[in-house]
């Protein structure tokens, strides 16, 4: 399984990337990527194809553990999927925006 650190996480979403949040509603709406997709882990084997499949997947979650599952899924499925390292955590505490809230970006 392939990890990416966050300013790999960082540089990734500069060119567009698709980040998938694996965590619960009540911690997606607490705080997440900008853009990031929710689709919780007990969710991602019957929601996996809603996800592009001719683009990199950045798997995030609270701090990588369940990350790495939906990772190993997905990778599973043949798609090309990414955990990343540290998850929300590293990501707000590195100082990256953070949109909270239900919706996916800023207005």
């Amino acid at each position: 399984m392939t990890e990416v650190s966050i300013d790999e996480l960082a540089a990734a979403r500069a060119d567009g990337a698709v980040v998938v949040d694996v965590r619960e509603p009540s911690e997606y709406v607490q705080g997440h990527v900008p853009g990031a997709v929710l689709v919780p882990l007990g969710e991602v084997p019957a929601r996996y194809r809603e996800l592009p499949a001719a683009r990199r997947l950045y798997v995030v979650c609270a701090s990588g553990n369940r990350s790495r599952r939906a990772t190993d899924y997905l990778v599973g499925q043949g798609r090309d999927a990414c955990s990343v390292q540290g998850g929300m955590a590293a990501w707000s505490g590195s100082g990256h925006p953070v949109v909270v809230g239900p919706r996916t970006d800023v207005a």
